[in-house]
């Protein structure tokens, strides 16, 4: 007896698509680590003047007086409390921050320190969240200041 087998049959298929797909797809992937989700950034406006350093600096013109350095140090105590320092400023709360950066301001003014003259420069130590220092800036405008900076984290 004779056992019949099934004819071969020819299968086309097509090109194959798998390499294909895998282009796409890694392509796919680079675009969404690459893009924006996000909306509208945001930003700090500031009146801190733009600084050369280095030795291609300009020149500064005979007769001007660079401004007046201010730091402040913030601290994060813990997640919710912080502790900003500055030439005997020393404060956690914006509203006891604002009146002690206010009295420093009056002082430096008495001193024949103009407040345009002086630029207030934002240092946060590694551990500062973002919410702290954005408690400092807005006390340190509502005390009056207008050059306001950030420094990097140290």
């Amino acid at each position: 007896m004779r056992i019949k087998l099934p004819k071969a049959g020819h299968y086309d298929a097509g090109p194959n698509m798998i390499p294909l797909v895998d282009v796409v797809m890694v392509i796919l992937i680079f675009l969404m680590l690459t893009g924006k989700f996000g909306g509208q950034e945001h930003f700090l406006v500031s009146k801190t003047p733009i600084t050369q350093k280095g030795a291609g600096g300009a020149v500064p013109p005979p007769g001007y007086v660079p401004d007046e350095p201010l730091e402040i140090r913030v601290d994060s105590l813990a997640p919710d409390r912080y502790i900003a320092r500055a030439d005997g400023v020393s404060g956690n709360e914006y509203e006891q921050l604002t009146g002690q950066l206010r009295a420093l301001r009056l002082r430096l003014n008495a001193a024949n320190k103009p407040t345009e003259k002086i630029q207030v420069v934002i240092s946060p130590t590694r551990g500062a969240r973002y919410s702290h220092l954005l408690d400092v800036y807005q006390a340190a405008l509502a005390a009056g200041f207008e050059k306001i900076g950030f420094s990097q984290a140290r």
